[in-house]
């Protein structure tokens, strides 16, 4: 059930910073880690627990990507050179959000409510949230388009289906 060979290398122009909560770092279900594993421009910080608050680094021409304010339909003019993802359940990402110093001030880039997948590895909170790979796969296909977005969609969708066939209840 290994998904090693079918993680796909996605560059990417603009730099993908996920900050991981602490008890998302070994979660079956973490689909940040995921991610990442596909994109060589990509960072993930660990905060919280022992660890104490993330270490941003610096977040030059970023954007963070939350489910705030209006929906941003076309990509920001000039692009974002970073988006800034929150990886953790949505009730640790609210408060993480709220503590985290280096988020203040910074652009949000809200993704627009899409239809949501048949199957899923958790359950949403509200229509229109997605898991971390899908938020980044959704907000990189605003500001560079389809050829990145879909690798990641594909990754994450082998992901779900070898899930299921290890017999994990998945949601829908």
């Amino acid at each position: 059930m290994c998904l090693c060979a079918a993680i796909p290398t996605v560059e990417t122009q603009t730099r993908v910073v996920i900050v991981r909560h602490h008890l998302e770092r070994y979660r079956s279900s973490n689909s940040g880690r995921l991610a990442h594993f596909a994109l060589p421009n990509s960072v993930i910080i660990d905060h919280g627990g022992q660890l104490g608050p993330a270490t941003l680094p610096p977040l030059d021409g970023a954007w963070l990507v939350f489910p705030a304010g209006e929906p941003t339909l076309v990509a920001p003019v000039p692009p974002p050179k970073q988006l800034v993802f929150l990886d953790a359940t949505w009730s640790q990402a609210r408060r993480m959000f709220r503590k985290l110093g280096a988020l203040r001030g910074l652009p949000i880039l809200r993704l627009p409510d899409a239809p949501m997948p048949a199957a899923r590895l958790r359950e949403s909170p509200e229509p229109g949230h997605v898991s971390t790979i899908e938020a980044i796969a959704r907000a990189l296909r605003l500001v560079e388009g389809d050829h990145v977005a879909e690798p990641l969609e594909t990754v994450f969708q082998v992901a779900v289906s070898r899930a299921a066939m290890t017999g994990r209840t998945l949601v829908s």
